[in-house]
């Protein structure tokens, strides 16, 4: 109804502009496309600046639906009409862009160039803001990587934005650069004889072409400086041979096993962060968002950066969004920008050369299983999961194929948290029902950006959208907990909650003081006995990043690892000093983000070369439980 609206309405001022302007009757079709598309791009714009400042929404998704919105919308295009009818009249009177009487066909080869060049300008520049606004501080390395690997299943909420904000704010600025540039070559009226000439068709075209391409300058300029490209020639020009010198090899890392394996339930929670909690905490709200969750912590370990009872890993490159910081957890290394030949949305081609938590526990004869309710083709992790792994996937796809949804369902970003823990609660129960030992990963999804998605069971007792979606969330991972801890397995199985990373929720963070140093949540429940009693000192002020988790994980199942390293991470649960903390904890920190910000050849030769030798088992040993080996030599 509403693209009928603007057709027809369109139109008609289009037919009154030849009406009142006596236009050439074999220019009617012309004009009337030309004011239809001219008066409603400016409505359109017009309302949705608008709706924007009053309500904080969009307008196209919503004036499809609204008769009042519809209202305003025909009120505004008729004005505008009125508007481009009265300044069309104007130029044809007194200002024209008249037609010279020497004008080469070959000349339109420049004005085509400018418009090219102002719409690729335009568009850097409206896609820059649009990133920045919708991903917060994406990286060059987030962005590239994304670009190498599959979109499926991206929330339909983001794709709005991205239609309504560059899409449309680069056809709009095109289309009337586009008008000024030609108006000469398609006579915009009926002349008169006697003009006043504004821009002779020799300085419109100067003038547009160097328009054109300050417009482009400034677009990428805007760019570089927005996204850190200027980052981009220390990934491809120089190199480092950082992570080859602190890698410790799982290939060659001797781990030993108890005989009786122990489960691990791995959930990672999406933008899960510290900063939700009270400052009395070390969070950054007045109220303490994620109760009863940290309530929950006090059964178990989270290791803070801070004096402050929760903190945890800091951000570092290659790990600031979800895949990556699933890779980071998994195979104890950054995310770095793949070749050419090595592309993240192939099957097999996923880090080929790593060795993960999921390679491990598969050569240990664990049954694995993942599960998310989103597409898992999204950025490549069903190619990383069943590389490494063989994991039963169970995401999106999946459960419309198992027939627990209808095959047209789509919520949020595919199915909504609520629906996913009745899920996961019977996949676990079929893993238990094995006999074998399980590695069971699951993502929610429900605190993602842009403000969440509100389930029907959210209590709304906040202004902020988002505040209340977390609070919810929090809630019910903790009833997730609570109903895996009633089960006959849990006795033996350790729960890891984590956020994967910082959230690109920017709104919510515009008035954070920019001191405040931001970590994901993370909490270690039920641990293997082995670990032992935990110093105070191992669980505060450390500096640690998500591929710490790697080693972390895999002690907490009760596997010991000789020297506490695998890949680049550390076992928190030991004394051993992190890849920071080895490098003087912040400093270290600083040091490692500008080094995985260079080209690794290592990285190159190694972990992205699929035929780099396989991992084998021959350095994993076990050993009974109670029985304390004196060394893994001996134990082999």
């Amino acid at each position: 109804m509403f693209y009928i609206l603007a057709v027809v309405l369109g139109v008609l001022i289009g037919l009154m502009d030849v009406f009142f302007l006596q236009v050439d009757k074999k220019k009617i079709p012309l004009i009337a496309l030309r004011d239809a598309l001219a008066c409603n791009l400016m409505a359109i714009v017009i309302c949705d600046i608008g709706m924007r400042l009053k309500e904080d929404i969009t307008f196209l998704p919503y004036a499809w639906h609204k008769s009042s919105v519809m209202i305003l919308y025909v009120v505004v295009l008729l004005v505008c009409g009125v508007i481009w009818i009265g300044c069309t009249g104007l130029l044809d009177g007194k200002l024209s862009f008249t037609r010279e009487s020497k004008d080469p066909k070959k000349h339109n080869v420049i004005r085509i160039l400018s418009v090219v060049l102002a719409a690729l300008g335009t568009a850097a520049f409206t896609g820059t803001r649009w990133g920045k606004v919708t991903f917060g501080d994406i990286t060059p390395d987030q962005m590239l990587i994304n670009m190498f690997s599959p979109t499926d299943g991206t929330s339909s909420e983001v794709m709005n934005t991205l239609w309504t904000g560059p899409v449309f704010q680069t056809l709009f600025v095109t289309f009337f650069f586009a008008l000024f540039v030609f108006s000469g070559r398609i006579p915009m009226c009926r002349r008169k004889e006697k003009t006043i000439c504004l821009f002779p068709l020799k300085a419109r075209r100067i003038v547009s072409l160097i328009l054109a391409v300050a417009m482009l300058i400034g677009g990428v300029a805007y760019g570089v400086k927005k996204f850190r490209l200027d980052k981009l020639h220390k990934m491809y020009v120089k190199k480092s041979s950082f992570i080859e010198d602190n890698y410790a090899d799982p290939r060659t890392v001797k781990m030993e096993f108890p005989e009786k394996k122990r489960n691990l339930i791995f959930i990672y929670l999406e933008s899960m962060e510290n900063s939700y909690t009270s400052k009395e905490l070390g969070g950054y709200q007045e109220e303490n968002l994620l109760q009863p969750l940290t309530d929950l912590a006090d059964e178990g370990y989270t290791f803070s950066n801070s004096d402050e009872r929760f903190g945890g890993p800091v951000a570092t490159t290659g790990c600031t969004w979800s895949v990556a910081s699933m890779v980071n957890m998994n195979t104890g290394l950054p995310m770095k920008v793949p070749t050419r030949q090595n592309s993240y949305g192939s099957p097999g081609k996923f880090l080929p050369g790593a060795v993960t938590m999921g390679d491990i526990l598969q050569a240990e004869g664990y049954e694995q299983t993942l599960m998310f309710g989103s597409s898992a083709t999204f950025g490549g992790l069903r190619y990383f999961y069943e590389t490494h792994g063989d994991y039963t996937i169970l995401d999106y796809d999946a459960v419309k194929e198992k027939g627990w949804i209808p095959k047209n369902y789509k919520e949020w970003w595919g199915y909504e948290d609520d629906k996913l823990y009745e899920y996961a609660k019977a996949e676990l129960t079929r893993l238990y029902e094995t006999g074998k030992p399980f590695n069971f990963v699951m993502e929610t999804a429900d605190t993602h950006f842009p403000d969440g998605y509100v389930s029907p069971n959210t209590p709304m007792t906040r202004e902020s959208q988002y505040a209340n979606v977390i609070a919810y969330s929090a809630s019910e991972v903790t009833k997730f907990v609570r109903w895996i801890q009633d089960q006959p397995y849990y006795e033996n199985t350790t729960i890891i909650l984590i956020g994967d990373h910082l959230s690109m929720d920017t709104d919510f963070f515009l008035n954070f003081d920019r001191s405040y140093l931001r970590t994901t949540f993370n909490l270690i429940l039920n641990p293997a006995p082995s670990i032992g009693e935990i110093p105070e000192e191992r669980l505060h002020n450390r500096w640690w990043a998500n591929f710490d988790m790697f080693p972390t994980a895999m002690a907490s199942i009760g596997v010991k690892i000789d020297g506490d390293k695998l890949a680049l991470g550390t076992n928190l649960f030991s004394g051993t000093p992190t890849l920071f903390e080895e490098n003087g904890g912040e400093e270290g920190w600083q040091k490692a983000n500008s080094e995985f910000e260079f080209g690794s050849p290592f990285y190159k030769k190694t972990i992205l070369n699929a035929d780099y030798q396989p991992f084998d088992t021959k350095n994993i040993t076990e050993y009974a439980i109670g029985v304390e080996p004196e060394s893994a030599s001996d134990a082999a």
